[in-house]
């Protein structure tokens, strides 16, 4: 089936289907933008991602971990993963699928030797966690593009086609990436497959191993790229698989990026909405209750011993949330950047406690906005950044929403005098809700003498 749209009826970008019955469909997952961005014309919008769309956290936790399954299979796990059928029906608005989507603790696949799991920042540094999180030991580490005083890159790569190319590899331990076990390498979208290969090359260099896999929401490559990636494997002796959700093409006209340049030249009138003051009547700062050796995510490394501290962490870190938000409305949880999964698993939480809640996350990447029908970002605010890196910043699909309360969480790091400027985040979201709670978790900091350890 052919996606067409408000993008595809003035780009004739389309996402299509491939032949046959597929349990989810690339409509299921995804919506389409326009990019602000010369290299690439167009978006793919996950549905279930939490960073341009705001989703029900619970969808976005089984579909990683759903994922994370299929990854587990081809490593060897025993048992077949759970079907995608329900998710399926979860997407189209079934809420009893959905209540059936829920995991345990235990729902872990064992293997003879359990695999270190990458995320990719920004935007899959949460989908990565929730897939290691599937298996029994695994380790957790995401790129960034945050570099951290007295901690070395353990590795560096390219995203040819970002906003924002470098990603950096800044694990406290740099053993982790020399050790002899499988590598999960978890993104939400695989285009071409150029940045996959270029990370397990880089892997690679630093050790080599018998089999990676590609882990990811939607595979939209084509043929061509297929053979290039088993071209690689080839190439290293090694194994890659490729597990998915959903699989399909983008379709686009050769002189995409030029219609895309002159459609965002006409459209992009939207002022960027800072915020102002004399917005909600009441805004709080909170700093969570947080171990300072705990990991608040993978930046650093996560290893499998800290999960079970993580949810009890989270669970008081939901009690000192709920205690200050009203007892009534809807809530949007709001992580920033790379910080996504301690917010989604307190959004999770909120929802159990508290009743229906959403999750999103800011992010660095530059979109067109546009309150349309069928088009997926409608609102755009945007915000100097507050951690140090320079650049703007966006939350998408907030402003207008209707939120009756926001809970913003930020790291230690981020939490700058720009997060609380006139022209800042804070200021920006105070106008678009009634009542706003700036949740601030201490960010771990690894020991300097680590990072130069091999």
């Amino acid at each position: 089936m052919s996606l067409t749209g408000w993008v595809g009826e003035r780009l004739d970008v389309r996402l299509q289907d491939p032949p046959g019955h597929h349990p989810v469909r690339l409509s299921d997952l995804a919506g389409l933008a326009v990019r602000r961005n010369p290299r690439r014309a167009h978006l793919v919008v996950s549905r279930v991602l939490g960073k341009h769309l705001p989703v029900d956290p619970r969808l976005s936790y089984a579909a990683a971990r759903l994922l994370g399954e299929r990854a587990a299979q081809v490593l060897g796990a025993a048992g077949r993963p759970r079907p995608l059928g329900p998710l399926a029906d979860a997407l189209r608005g079934n809420a009893a699928a959905l209540a059936g989507l829920a995991f345990a603790p235990e729902d872990c696949a064992v293997l003879r030797r359990a695999p270190l799991v990458i995320g990719y920042a920004e935007t899959a540094t949460a989908l990565g966690h929730a897939v290691a999180d599937a298996f029994a030991g695994a380790r957790y580490l995401h790129s960034t593009r945050r570099s951290v005083e007295g901690v070395a890159a353990a590795g560096t790569f390219d995203e040819a086609h970002s906003h924002a190319t470098e990603h950096l590899l800044l694990p406290a331990d740099p053993r982790w990436l020399h050790e002899d076990a499988p590598v999960v390498l978890v993104d939400d979208e695989l285009t071409t497959g150029r940045t996959a290969v270029a990370t397990i090359e880089a892997l690679h260099r630093l050790r080599p191993r018998e089999h990676y896999v590609v882990a990811t929401l939607l595979d939209l490559r084509t043929p061509e790229h297929r053979a290039k990636v088993d071209a690689a494997a080839a190439r290293l002796g090694a194994r890659i698989d490729v597990v998915a959700l959903a699989a399909g093409v983008v379709e686009h006209p050769e002189d995409v990026l030029e219609r895309a340049a002159e459609l965002i030249a006409r459209l992009d009138t939207q002022p960027a909405a800072p915020g102002a003051a004399g917005g909600p009547a009441h805004v709080r700062r909170l700093v969570a209750t947080w171990p300072g050796d705990l990991p608040e995510g993978g930046r650093h490394g996560f290893d499998a011993a800290d999960r079970a501290d993580l949810r009890a962490t989270v669970g008081v870190f939901a009690g000192e949330v709920l205690a200050a938000l009203p007892e009534r409305g809807s809530v949007l949880v709001l992580g920033t950047e790379e910080l996504m999964y301690t917010p989604l698993a307190l959004a999770t939480e909120l929802a159990v406690r508290r009743g229906p809640v959403r999750f999103s996350s800011t992010t660095r990447s530059p979109v067109l906005a546009v309150d349309e029908p069928g088009y997926a970002i409608r609102t755009r605010l945007e915000f100097p950044s507050h951690d140090g890196t320079g650049g703007p910043r966006f939350a998408y699909n907030v402003a207008g929403a209707g939120f009756d309360a926001i809970v913003l969480v930020v790291d230690g790091t981020a939490e700058t005098p720009a997060l609380w400027a006139e022209d800042g985040l804070v200021s920006a979201l105070r106008t678009e809700c009634a009542d706003l709670t700036v949740a601030v978790v201490p960010d771990f900091q690894p020991a300097p003498v680590l990072a130069g350890r091999a």
